[in-house]
């Protein structure tokens, strides 16, 4: 689908006089600048019918008629980032909106999260021989790092990747007992689904941390489902990603728990090195 928006948005500086001329009384308004005809349009920029038409071309539709269909497309998708919402200014504001968020996504998680599923899927890394962990984009990537982090100190073998293809070619070329913890913030993510359905076909068990009833839940053996109401603000950064943080928090301490002293052994291991290379106590984290 062509963004028109983000066509004008960017583009416009390019534009002769006219164009920009044009593109400014359709950026004002979108909604009214729908309801103009191409008469109605040319007159109000001060220009001709056929600079309307060229114009509309020059932006990869057939006619005036494609470019208002693909407006209206444009429009529809996004619609609060048109008119976004007036929110907090000051930091002290911004603060308190982040804090809140952050901390009514979390106890949010708690109250939703199938304590079952956590312990099948802890199950799962305890009896595993690889793990490995998916995720692309922003958060879902974040994860499948922290996956890594949170499961290598507790002995266990584990790798992570953001990238697709690496992601199937290693689902493809995975030993047997290996399993599978991925991340999709939206669950529609489709090269994902394609991969995990990949895993699914030579038996890797999959656990998957995103939302309910989406496209990459359907490839799951084991949900860890996360679902959210997101941001009115569309300036504050997402609070999903602490719902997934706190999802792989819980899973890790299961897992360590279920995995007992070979955990403890591994991170007292780790803990030695740290005290006697970096921090000179063990009061600080397992990490950095």
């Amino acid at each position: 689908m062509l963004d028109i928006v983000g066509l004008l948005q960017t583009e416009k500086n390019e534009f002769t006089r006219s164009e920009r001329a044009l593109t400014e009384i359709v950026l004002a308004d979108v909604e009214a600048a729908l309801k103009l005809s191409i008469v109605d349009l040319a007159a109000q920029a001060d220009v001709s019918p056929p600079t309307v038409t060229r114009f509309c071309r020059r932006l990869g539709c057939d006619s005036y008629a494609d470019f208002k269909v693909r407006l209206a497309q444009s429009r529809f998708v996004g619609q609060r980032y048109f008119a976004p919402a007036a929110g907090p200014s000051s930091v002290h504001e911004i603060a308190q909106g982040v804090v809140n968020g952050i901390q009514s996504i979390i106890y949010e998680t708690f109250d939703h999260l199938d304590f079952a599923a956590v312990e099948r899927a802890a199950e799962s890394l305890v009896k595993s021989s690889f793990v490995l962990a998916f995720g692309s984009g922003g958060a879902s990537s974040m994860m499948a790092g922290e996956v890594e982090a949170r499961l290598f100190r507790l002995g266990l073998k584990v790798a992570s990747t953001d990238d697709h293809q690496l992601q199937m070619m290693r689902a493809a070329a995975a030993p047997a007992g290996t399993v599978i913890v991925a991340f999709s913030l939206s669950g529609n993510n489709a090269q994902l689904a394609k991969t995990l359905a990949v895993a699914g076909e030579y038996g890797l068990t999959r656990i998957v941390v995103t939302r309910s009833a989406s496209l990459v839940s359907a490839q799951s053996d084991i949900l860890l489902p996360v679902n959210w109401h997101e941001n009115s603000d569309i300036l504050r950064p997402t609070p999903g990603r602490y719902a997934f943080l706190a999802t792989v928090d819980v899973l890790a301490q299961t897992v360590a728990t279920r995995l007992g002293p070979p955990a403890v052994a591994a991170m007292r291991r780790i803990k030695h090195q740290l005290v006697v290379n970096r921090d000179g106590d063990d009061g600080q984290p397992l990490g950095d």
